[in-house]
């Protein structure tokens, strides 16, 4: 990047993420000064090496929630800037430019939300309520800081936040067995939090399942995406109504304890 510009680094956690970080890698190419990973310390395949590889800076950290990963990666950053990135999310060109035009005369802005497109089974998803998604992922180092616990993290922004026009392009699941894989881990750490919570399973809970999936698929023209859409619908409803099952199996396990 021109010397003028604020220097910029991309902060990224990964665990297992060897198929997906060299592509995630190579969209910062030529738009990131450095780049701090945190490593998954369970993370049982090539991901440290490829990170090592890349001239990142990595540190080896155990899991402690999402929250936990992603502030360790933004402390071992030392840009002005910085820009949070999944393995699975690429930046476009489109994006690139934007941020090195922002980051250059941001104005009052210390924080931007970035447009983000989603892709499944080889398709852009524009409907099902992901149409309009927005993340904020471009900050200022020292008004920044991630907050959350174990499944849904967020960044606490000190000062107002801007939005960019160029997007992000995302890729969560190669395919539905991935999908499948995730959703086991992610609605066990959800049912677990709202457990602890105080949160508790009701027999109305069961009615999440085909009222989400008609809200995606038809309320939110989910179909307009084809095959790709009312899977997606389905998959999501289930994804939720599964959260609630395994909440009313923890139940279960406390009342035979």
């Amino acid at each position: 990047m021109d010397k003028t510009t604020p220097k910029l680094s991309a902060v990224i956690i990964a665990k297992d993420e060897e198929h997906d970080l060299p592509c995630c890698l190579e969209s910062l190419r030529g738009l990131c000064d450095e780049i701090a990973i945190v490593v998954g310390a369970k993370s049982t395949d090539k991901t440290e090496a490829l990170a090592r590889q890349a001239g990142a800076k990595v540190a080896v950290r155990a899991f402690d929630g999402y929250a936990g990963q992603k502030q360790a990666a933004l402390d071992l950053a030392s840009g002005e800037w910085v820009l949070s990135i999944d393995c699975d999310e690429r930046v476009s060109p489109e994006l690139a430019q934007d941020i090195k035009r922002i980051i250059a005369a941001p104005g009052e802005c210390t924080g931007f939300e970035i447009p983000f497109r989603v892709f499944f089974l080889g398709k852009r998803l524009r409907f099902g309520g992901l149409g309009s998604e927005r993340h904020l992922r471009l900050f200022k180092r020292e008004a920044g800081r991630f907050t959350g616990g174990q499944v849904h993290e967020g960044i606490s922004l000190d000062g107002p936040a801007g939005r960019l026009s160029g997007a992000m392009n995302h890729a969560p699941y190669r395919d539905i067995s991935e999908y499948l894989a995730k959703m086991d881990v992610y609605t066990g750490l959800a049912a677990k939090k709202r457990f602890e919570k105080g949160g508790r399973f009701h027999l109305w809970h069961h009615a999440l399942l085909p009222w989400d999936f008609f809200a995606r698929a038809v309320l939110k023209l989910g179909f307009l995406d084809g095959q790709a859409g009312l899977v997606w619908a389905g998959l999501s409803a289930f994804h939720h109504w599964l959260k609630y099952v395994k909440l009313a199996e923890l139940e279960d396990s406390q009342k035979a304890s």
